[in-house]
Order: C-alpha cells, then sequence, then structure tokens
C-alpha cells in the first residue's frame, strides 16, 4: 500500500493512559512530517489542539486516509461507524481490556509506524443497518459493526416475536430476545449466548436467540445479503429494546417492525504485519492453555 499522510487520532475520552499514549504518537507522527488532525472528543486534553486541526470525525473523514483509534474495542466501534461511509481505514490501539479489535500494543510504536509507512493489510469487515420500519417508511435506523440486539426490557416476561427471511417466515420466538451479529461481532454479545465463531473473512449473518423457552430455537447462520424482518407481538412492543452495539437505541413504532440488511459500507480495519486471526483467538479466548502450536 501507499504510505499514509493525512491521520486523524481519536480515543477514549477521560482515560489517561489513552492520553499519554496519543501524546506520544502525536510527536512521533509530527516528526516524520505527516499531517495530524485531532477528533475534537480528545482534542483539548492532549494539549495539541493549538498546534493541530481539531475537529469532529464526521468532518474529518472526507480529509483523511487513515484513522487511529487508541482505546478499547468499544471506542474502536463508536469511531468506525463516524467513517465508514467514506471508506477510511480504522487502526486501533489496544488501551482497553480483551481487544479483538484493537490489535497493536502501544509498546509498538515499531508496529505503527511499519503500517503508517505502508507495510499493513486492510481487511473489510461487514456492517449492518437496523432500520425501524413503520408504514413501508424507514422513521429510525443505525449501522452496527458487532450487533443488533432485540431484548426484553422492564419486565420479567419472555417477549414474543416473528422472525422474517427474505419476506419468508422463519421462526416464531418467545424467549428473552434476539441478537443479530456480524462475523465480528460473534466473539462478542452472542458468543455468551451460545452463538457461533465466524470468521471475518465470511459473508454471513448469525441469529442467537436470548435464553429461548424452546430449546430447539437455536443459532441460525444465514447469508449476509438476506433481508432480516423482525416483527414484535403488540402486547411485547412495550417491553423491547433495540440496540446497536450496546451504543445506539431504537425505539419501535406499535404497528412497526425492526429490519436489519447489509450497511453499503464495510469498516475497513488495518491491520499490522504478521497479524494472524486465529492467534488472536488463541490468546483472546485462552485456547490450548497459552501452550505454542505444534
Amino acid at each position: 500500500m501507499q504510505p499514509f499522510q493525512r491521520i486523524a487520532i481519536t480515543g477514549k475520552p477521560g482515560d489517561q493512559a489513552v492520553i499519554d499514549t496519543i501524546r506520544k504518537l502525536i510527536h512521533e507522527l509530527d516528526g516524520r512530517g505527516l499531517t495530524v488532525s485531532l477528533d475534537e472528543a480528545i482534542g483539548d486534553a492532549t494539549g495539541a489542539s493549538a498546534t493541530h486541526p481539531v475537529a469532529s470525525l464526521d468532518s474529518l473523514a472526507p480529509r483523511i486516509d487513515l484513522l487511529i483509534v487508541v482505546g478499547g474495542d468499544g471506542t474502536l466501534l463508536h469511531a468506525g461507524k463516524q467513517v465508514a461511509a467514506h471508506q477510511v481505514p480504522v487502526l486501533g490501539i489496544n488501551r482497553g481490556r480483551l481487544g479483538f479489535l484493537v490489535d497493536v500494543s502501544p509498546d509498538r510504536f515499531d508496529e505503527i509506524i511499519r503500517v503508517i509507512d505502508g507495510d499493513c493489510r486492510v481487511e473489510e469487515r461487514l456492517v449492518l443497518e437496523a432500520r425501524v420500519v413503520h408504514d413501508d417508511g424507514i422513521v429510525a435506523h443505525a449501522p452496527a459493526i458487532n450487533e443488533v440486539v432485540l431484548q426484553r426490557w422492564n419486565t420479567a416476561r419472555m417477549i414474543e416475536f416473528e422472525t422474517w427471511i427474505d419476506g419468508e417466515p422463519c421462526n416464531r420466538h418467545r424467549s428473552d430476545g434476539l441478537i443479530i451479529c456480524t462475523p465480528t461481532g460473534s466473539t462478542a454479545y452472542a458468543l455468551s449466548g451460545g452463538g457461533p465463531i465466524m470468521h471475518p473473512g465470511i459473508d454471513a449473518v448469525a441469529l442467537v436467540p436470548i435464553s429461548p423457552h424452546t430449546l430447539s430455537n437455536r443459532p441460525l447462520v444465514i447469508s449476509a445479503g438476506s433481508h432480516i424482518e423482525v416483527r414484535v407481538q403488540p402486547q411485547s412492543i412495550e417491553q423491547v429494546h433495540v440496540s446497536c452495539d450496546s451504543q445506539t437505541n431504537l425505539s419501535l413504532t406499535a404497528d412497526g417492525r425492526l429490519d436489519i440488511v447489509a450497511y453499503p459500507h464495510a469498516l475497513r480495519l488495518v491491520h499490522p504485519p504478521g497479524h494472524r486471526y486465529f492467534d488472536i483467538l488463541r490468546a483472546k479466548l485462552h485456547w490450548g492453555d497459552g501452550a505454542p502450536p505444534c
């Protein structure tokens, strides 16, 4: 790849370790003569707002060719959705906990510089779009990189709803809810619900029931090109909560439905040299008790 020249930096606000890493990163990039901009969420905290452009990611996205996110997976999910439509590659530096997406250590500035010099791999990750539809019109919508979750809210009772796939009835559910996840999200909430781990190279979506009443109601993997409809029974509408990546909430209408389709733009995730997906799984999920491969 060509070296990156116009770089924006964002991170988790209010975290001193994140701010310290960003300050070091700004110093390194300035020394290489690169154009560096800062997300307004962290601009003032870095002490560099007087010498570097500061703006929202929405306004910076058309003017940059790389976004560096310092924090955890949640920070990257939030930032990635803001730049996905502009196809800006995103590099994650891990200052969080688990770190499936932010896979560069803050101590490995050598890896960061190699990425900036173009020695990297860009991987496209599927993004979903959740739409609240009423009278055939979209009244609310939001993207989701990990998952769209429909779950019971303010009630101890199960909720009742139907799933339809490409216009065909699939199932009638009585459960605590449903997780519709991408391969990226298959190692997040869906994993704790018993869903399958899907390799990010698979163009698929998983429907994972949350505590279903019927034991035969199992996770279902379908094509990412499918049109998913969730029709909630009227008596359950007031007890239903819909969220995208646990960051954006959507409210259903009394006679409406929830549609989930593939978002028209993928998340372009940047990996440093030597990145291997199964190394990440072994490290994060403790496969093989930490022993090296045979």
